[in-house]
């Protein structure tokens, strides 16, 4: 039997529901299974090449749904999970009891591992910590701002290395090592890790200093345009570590296949979040979350995303 698992490409929790995915699938369906690995990622459009789908088996974690009869499993947790409402109408008429969404879920890792449990008595131990990070990083359950940006724990240096990393082939490892190892220090101080590790570290406080010098601060909104710098992607809680009074973050970058609106919330804002942030990027195209979320536009439609960003701030700033 050949699996494949596409899962949502430099983020923690779509590694880590991949990893899960895996044990669970070789535990209770095939443990002799192939399994191969595919990183989707937002675009203008469609969500992903359905060409993708290629295993006898197919599952999607962490990610928008596919109304694809090769789509055998699939779990997510996002308030935007469909591209349509025709979409969504396909997964309520499935009865394969295969296919589950609960966008209450913190984290897509610790959905797959209720479910897994609950419906087909799976459980593994020796996930626990995995399932927990998975936890405090997608629903930002930090401590504080300082506690995500200075990356002390091995989880959030892994956290770091998945975000930064552009060789799915690399990321492909991490999810084979989390099947195999706990998350600690085993995997983190691995020749493997530690020699990507370094370059990220490195890239990542390069990134901290010029958000600093980018960003500015009005009304409870920060913003930063990242365009024609190279930065792809950045630690999201870097402008709350500088501006710890702001309530809503929106920034613009650019990469080889899109240009992406990232908007987000601050979890310790003194003044509390008014607005649901997925159906703000819904109408530009995007969604997420109701407080994180992003829109991803062609690549050279830089100037359409500085529109769409300043009508995004316009909305998300207080008054006074």
């Amino acid at each position: 039997m050949r699996l494949r698992i596409l899962y949502h490409g430099n983020c923690f929790d779509g590694v880590s529901s991949a990893a899960i995915f895996t044990k669970f699938y070789r535990a209770k369906i095939d443990p002799a299974a192939e399994i191969g690995y595919t990183p989707t990622m937002h675009r203008a459009g469609n969500a992903f090449d359905r060409d993708q789908l290629d295993g006898d088996e197919n599952a999607i974690v962490d990610f928008k749904y596919c109304p694809d009869d090769r789509l055998t499993w699939w779990f997510d947790h996002h308030q935007s999970a469909f591209l349509s409402e025709e979409d969504e109408q396909h997964f309520l008429a499935d009865t394969s009891g295969k296919k589950f969404l609960d966008t209450k879920s913190a984290s897509c890792a610790e959905f797959i591992a209720k479910v897994a449990k609950e419906k087909f008595g799976f459980e593994d131990t020796s996930l626990t910590e995995l399932i927990e990070w998975a936890h405090i990083i997608d629903g930002a359950f930090y401590e504080s701002p300082a506690q995500c940006v200075e990356l002390r724990s091995p989880a959030l240096k892994l956290m770091q290395a998945i975000e930064g990393e552009k060789d799915p082939a690399f990321v492909e490892e991490i999810i084979k090592m989390l099947t195999v190892h706990s998350l600690d220090d085993e995997i983190i101080e691995s020749e493997a890790i530690q020699a990507k590790l370094k370059p990220i570290l490195e890239q990542h406080w390069q990134t901290v200093e010029i958000i600093k010098e980018r960003a500015v601060y009005d009304r409870g909104v920060v913003f930063f345009d990242l365009v024609g710098t190279g930065i792809e992607g950045y630690n999201k809680f870097i402008p709350y570590y500088f501006y710890p009074e702001t309530t809503y973050v929106v920034s613009l970058s650019q990469s080889a296949f899109r240009t992406k609106i990232s908007v987000g919330s601050n979890p310790w804002a003194p003044r509390p979040r008014g607005h649901n942030i997925a159906e703000i990027c819904e109408r530009y195209g995007g969604g997420g979350h109701a407080v994180v979320g992003a829109v991803s536009l062609a690549p050279g439609e830089v100037e359409t995303g500085r529109r769409y960003v300043n009508e995004i701030i316009e909305e998300l700033r207080f008054e006074d």
